[in-house]
């Protein structure tokens, strides 16, 4: 009560939160959701002023904020919840994804507006997995249908183990046997129960709002036995619907901006494909191209300030780290992260350029040995203004990734072909031919944001 009075919520929610527990214990189940509600709408208020407070009260996120969203989540998903608590569960995910992101960027720069998917796209369905201590939780939200869940009850190590052999074994070295069987477990949690209410809704486009290590992993390499995902489904990532703007691409004012190195460094190798890459988009889109020794950070940000385009392709070496610092892109003279991305991508709306439909980093990666790193991209896509950002998980051969691209940009180009179909094209495209067809040349790259 004290710490309410004197207005001192980082000290408040840790009671909520302790109250919520105490009543979870006790059996009152009802009154722990209400104690847990409390708690995370008091971090929500706490999340504008993050930034402000000082070092030593920073807390540790992983351990004194996420567990409050996701033991809330827990509770309101037990024994067969209503729809009012499966509602509540979707947007304190939602609040998650915010949170993570507010806590990436150590500020709170996220305006958000809660989204309705039918509003959006009446043939788009949205998958909310959540990972849990004793099971995995999916809501499922359908157009114009009441929300829906499925529970695996799984133990949480077993669950990040079979996460961690998937990301495994989309190397091409990994048995082709094994790489399935983990395909379609997972398959069987995310995907499997809502095949029947897909089909009746008639839904192309399968929109994940992803937790935990299921980030790191491709949704368009799950199998069902027969057929991988993307055969049959578009698919797209959103760090939360409410980060979404979305709007149909204007095929008409496409012009792109692409920079590329072909050179390596000590730490970097070389991308030699990076030449014909650009070189084919550039003959596909009209385009401006800052190649190698032009492509400077100094000249991409003149460029940035001066050129309209919708359209900004970087094929070069970059990483997605859990570490906003450490996630960068490279140019010939050094490296931009992403918090001078989003500067020099803002500094721009204040000039009368169209908005930035797609961001492109072809040649980037998650950071090897973080678990979190596909948060860095999630950041660079919220960041970045971008309506879409399309990036790759790990590292592609040059020439299949090259290929790739030139093949989305043909389909988009197409009139009514959303970006996601042009994504899913592309990797059919790659997934037919005999040298591409394993899943490490083209589930790599997938499609952030909004998926129109």
């Amino acid at each position: 009560i004290i710490a309410q009075q004197i207005r001192a919520a980082e000290i408040a929610y840790l009671w909520q939160w302790q109250t919520g527990r105490l009543l979870k214990v006790t059996g009152e189940q009802s009154r722990a959701i209400l104690s847990y509600a409390d708690a995370v709408n008091t971090l929500q208020s706490l999340r504008q002023d993050l930034a402000a407070i000082n070092q030593d009260v920073q807390f540790s996120f992983r351990e004194s904020v996420e567990p409050v969203y996701r033991e809330l989540v827990d509770l309101l998903l037990q024994n067969n919840p209503s729809q009012t608590q499966l509602q509540q569960a979707r947007l304190t995910l939602e609040a998650l994804q915010l949170a993570e992101l507010a806590n990436f960027f150590r500020e709170a720069c996220l305006d958000v507006q809660p989204q309705q998917i039918d509003q959006i796209d009446p043939t788009a369905a949205v998958i909310y997995p959540i990972i849990l201590s004793d099971r995995i939780e999916v809501i499922l939200s359908l157009p114009g249908q009441p929300l829906r869940n499925f529970t695996t009850k799984l133990e949480k190590p077993q669950i990040e183990t079979a996460i961690n052999r998937m990301r495994q074994s989309m190397r091409r070295t990994a048995f082709a046997q094994e790489r399935l069987s983990l395909a379609q477990q997972i398959y069987g949690w995310l995907i499997k129960p809502a095949v029947a209410d897909l089909t009746k809704q008639k839904i192309q486009t399968l929109v994940f709002v992803l937790d935990g290590s299921l980030r790191n992993i491709p949704m368009a390499a799950l199998h069902d036995g027969e057929k991988y995902l993307i055969e049959q489904y578009q698919v797209a990532i959103a760090p939360g619907l409410q980060l979404l703007n979305p709007r149909p691409i204007a095929r008409n004012q496409i012009k792109a901006l692409l920079g590329g190195l072909t050179e390596g460094s000590e730490e970097f190798s070389p991308l030699p494909g990076v030449q014909a890459e650009v070189t084919e988009i550039g003959a596909t889109v009209p385009a401006t191209i800052l190649l190698d020794r032009q492509f400077t950070t100094k000249a991409l940000e003149t460029k940035i300030k001066t050129l309209p385009f919708s359209v900004m392709h970087l094929a070069t070496h970059g990483q997605f780290s859990s570490k906003a610092e450490e996630t960068f892109v490279l140019t010939w003279d050094g490296k931009i992260d992403v918090k001078q991305l989003s500067t020099l991508l803002t500094n721009r709306e204040l000039t009368a350029s169209p908005s930035i439909e797609l961001l492109v980093l072809s040649a980037c990666q998650t950071a090897k040995g973080d678990n979190r790193a596909a948060l860095g991209l999630a950041g660079v896509a919220v960041r970045s203004g971008a309506r879409s950002t399309l990036a790759s998980l790990w590292m592609v051969s040059d020439e299949s990734t090259a290929e790739f691209m030139v093949k989305f940009y043909e389909e988009l180009l197409k009139p009514g072909v959303t970006k996601a179909e042009a994504v899913r094209l592309a990797q059919l495209h790659l997934l037919k031919q005999t040298e591409f067809n394993h899943p490490y040349f083209w589930a790599s790259f997938i499609l952030v944001g909004s998926w129109l």
